[in-house]
């Protein structure tokens, strides 16, 4: 029992505790944009199995997160991706198009968008939980990288039908959801391998991926206006 009461396996804890806050903020925001338009009765599902779908990934990249990240071009294609999912989930309801589709549908849609968006987000998330781990030595980090999948699990839940009530009442929430998701993007685009050398040679290195965080949010919310703000086209 001493030996996990030591000064790093307590401080590990609370490095992974506040990660898993802060982090799981992201994947709540997430959840919450991708299952707002979805029927009462199908929200809770597409909260849980969103949740699920971002746990089971988490596992996966801790063991291949350190390879995943030395990847050329990995972060770019992801951080593309979440600038995709950003604007889409700036839709409005009548701009969906889905008015024919079943409800089970769109809710597999929704987790569908929950575990792309994840998936991408949890490639740096995975390390920093990893490496809290690690650094209380190697016969406590699988049991602390277990502790912060667990621990994340009611942070992204709860955390997911709280913003969902903000949104609700607050619907500016969701644009700010959307362009934080284009802030990530931003940052991963200048942080992968293939372009982060040419970075760090900029004057302002050190404030470029903020710089990129900012312009990637700003990207988002451009392009939800641009794609759709157009009037609708005629019939011939």
């Amino acid at each position: 029992m001493e030996h996990y009461l030591t000064v790093e396996f307590l401080a590990a804890i609370g490095q992974i505790v506040l990660i898993d806050i802060l982090l799981g903020g992201d994947n709540a925001v997430v959840i919450a944009l991708a299952t707002r338009k979805l029927p009462a009765h199908q929200r809770k599902l597409g909260i849980l199995w969103g949740t699920a779908g971002a746990i089971g990934l988490r596992v996966v990249l801790i063991f291949f997160a350190l390879t995943l990240l030395k990847l050329p071009f990995l972060k770019i294609v992801g951080g593309l991706l979440l600038f995709c999912i950003g604007i889409k989930l700036l839709a409005p309801h009548e701009e969906e198009g889905h008015g024919d589709i079943q409800a089970a549908d769109k809710l597999w849609a929704a987790v569908k968008t929950v575990i792309i968006a994840d998936f991408v987000m949890s490639l740096d998330n995975v390390i920093a939980i990893a490496g809290a781990a690690q650094n209380a030595g190697e016969q406590h980090s699988m049991l602390l990288v277990v502790f912060g999948l667990v621990l994340s699990v009611p942070i992204i839940v709860w955390g997911s039908q709280l913003v969902i009530r903000l949104m609700q009442r607050f619907p500016v929430i969701i644009t700010l959801g959307a362009m934080l998701l284009g802030w990530i993007a931003g940052g991963l685009l200048v942080t992968d391998p293939a372009v982060e050398r040419w970075v760090q040679d900029l004057p302002l290195a050190d404030y470029v991926e903020k710089i990129a965080g900012l312009a990637g949010a700003l990207v988002v919310w451009a392009g939800s206006r641009l794609v759709y703000s157009r009037p609708p086209v005629s019939a011939a």
